[in-house]
């Protein structure tokens, strides 16, 4: 595929964002960057969170997981708990959010407990956010790299700086408002990508037009989703199924990311349909991702293409390569940066939005030293992303996937030991130490998993300190749980 192709694929693609852009920042305001003054429609929302629930590292890094060390289609597993998770926000938090009439989700932990809870909240998401938004761009300025500044000579901070560059240019002034649009765009083309990669793969594997790929992948070596035989694998299905029920909590329930699109619906019962119509069909597109997978290294065994490539690459690779055809290339081109996209901008935003608000407290400001405040606040995190992942490029050769769900657990779980203490229980904690128990949880939990097996601190081929047992997805679990303990040691009962 031709450089300048490329480079024209990618213009376009961008000047259709921009121009959405210009459409939905009309007369905004820090009100519409905020919540898209609440009158996102649910289904338009719900659409477009497909997209940011997925992100690059699902359109990269879950068609790898299929080939990765028996993998095969064990990610299901976590997805069936992802879906009992959303049940959990749309019915326990969503009411709960709206009741309180929230623009940061934090401040529930302010009204709740008081001042060093609701900074211990908002300073997780800040660190979970700028650390997952950086893995899924690193994702795609890998790809960049690979397709297209490798060939000009071009150093990889300057591809990572342009990356993010872009994002700032369609989100500065619109922020929710204008993600609400270009997410919905983003979340077609990613899945018109996979869909039609799937067909045209189809044919060059010469796989009968009816039930071909089914039949296919069903009497595969990869098609496997069910593991019940060692409770000691971190594929085992309790952990993966528990570990994603937790994961949906903490990254979609309370992620500000996540919940500032449900707050622009217009109200609760929406936001619900939103949530709950996202979760469904999102069952069944983690699936077909899993089966691009399977058909990927079908066809990387048969013609040796992408066989040498970093899991991560594959896809890249067999789709840019000459014999798969020009374009299988553009449709890749499109997929993974819609995917990528789609997720890096509402982060962005979210972090903003989080910063101003919850360290600012920009709302009591005057407007327009306010709306000044927020576009500082935005370009100061749009350099922060790029920092985190130019530390992660040079720091890591862990698969996305797999360092996005250790990092969720340790950043997600101490939230989820915080807010569910609040919402199932009356007492009332000694606020000033919230901090430190929120810092020792993940503290305790990373040393145990540093020595376990098959982690960094142990030997490869030798046994850590719990015998067999890897931990996997619900290491999250233990930083929940965990925490939710220190922070009943630390609480007395309310006599109100």
């Amino acid at each position: 595929m031709s450089s300048k192709l490329i480079i024209a694929v990618i213009l376009i693609y961008f000047f259709v964002l921009i121009a959405i852009a210009k459409l939905t920042a009309k007369k905004a305001d820090n009100k519409t960057f905020f919540l898209g003054e609440r009158k996102s429609p649910w289904y338009i929302v719900a659409f477009g969170m497909i997209g940011a629930s997925l992100s690059g590292v699902t359109f990269l890094s879950v068609p790898a997981w299929v080939g990765n060390s028996g993998n095969q289609f064990s990610y299901m597993q976590a997805v069936l708990g992802y879906f009992f998770g959303y049940i959990i926000v749309a019915t326990v938090l969503i009411p709960l959010y709206y009741k309180m009439n929230l623009t940061s989700i934090y401040e529930y932990l302010k009204q709740r407990f008081g001042f060093w809870s609701y900074k211990t909240g908002a300073f997780f998401f800040l660190g979970s956010r700028i650390l997952g938004a950086s893995v899924r761009l690193l994702l795609v300025a890998n790809v960049l790299q690979l397709i297209l500044f490798d060939r000009w000579n071009i150093p990889y901070f300057m591809t990572v700086i342009v990356a993010v560059a872009l994002i700032w240019i369609y989100t500065n002034k619109g922020g929710i408002k204008t993600i609400i649009w270009t997410d919905t765009l983003q979340t077609a083309f990613m899945l018109a990508s996979v869909f039609l990669t799937i067909y045209m793969l189809s044919n060059l594997l010469d796989l009968p037009s009816e039930g071909g790929v089914y039949t296919t992948i069903k009497n595969s070596s990869y098609s496997k989703i069910f593991f019940f035989e060692d409770s000691n694998s971190s594929n085992y299905f309790l952990k993966h199924f528990f570990g994603g029920v937790f994961i949906t909590i903490g990254m979609t329930g309370l992620d500000q990311d996540m919940m500032q699109k449900n707050l622009s619906c217009k109200n609760s019962k929406e936001a619900q349909k939103n949530i709950m119509s996202m979760a469904t069909i999102l069952i069944l597109v983690n699936l077909v991702f899993l089966s691009l997978g399977a058909l990927l290294y079908m066809y990387a065994n048969k013609t040796g293409v992408g066989l040498d490539a970093k899991s991560d690459m594959l896809f890249a690779k067999i789709a840019m390569d000459d014999s798969t055809g020009t374009t299988i290339g553009i449709l890749f081109l499109l997929g993974v940066i819609a995917a990528a996209y789609s997720s890096a901008d509402s982060a962005l935003t979210s972090l903003t939005t989080s910063f101003s608000i919850d360290f600012l407290n920009l709302e009591k400001m005057e407007q327009k030293k306010a709306e000044k405040t927020r576009k500082t606040v935005h370009i100061f995190m749009s350099i922060a992303i790029v920092l985190m992942v130019l530390l992660l490029k040079y720091g890591t050769d862990e698969s996305a996937i797999g360092l996005l769900m250790k990092m969720a657990g340790f950043t997600y779980g101490p939230l989820i030991g915080l807010f569910f203490f609040g919402i199932l229980t009356q007492r009332k904690l000694n606020d000033k130490l919230v901090p430190l128990i929120s810092l020792l949880v993940p503290l305790i939990i990373g040393i145990l998993w540093n020595y376990s097996t098959g982690a960094p601190g142990i030997p490869k081929g030798e046994l850590g300190i719990f015998g067999a047992y890897k931990f996997g997805f619900e290491i999250i679990i233990y930083n929940a749980l965990l925490s939710y303990v220190g922070l009943y040691l630390i609480s007395k009962a309310n006599l109100k």
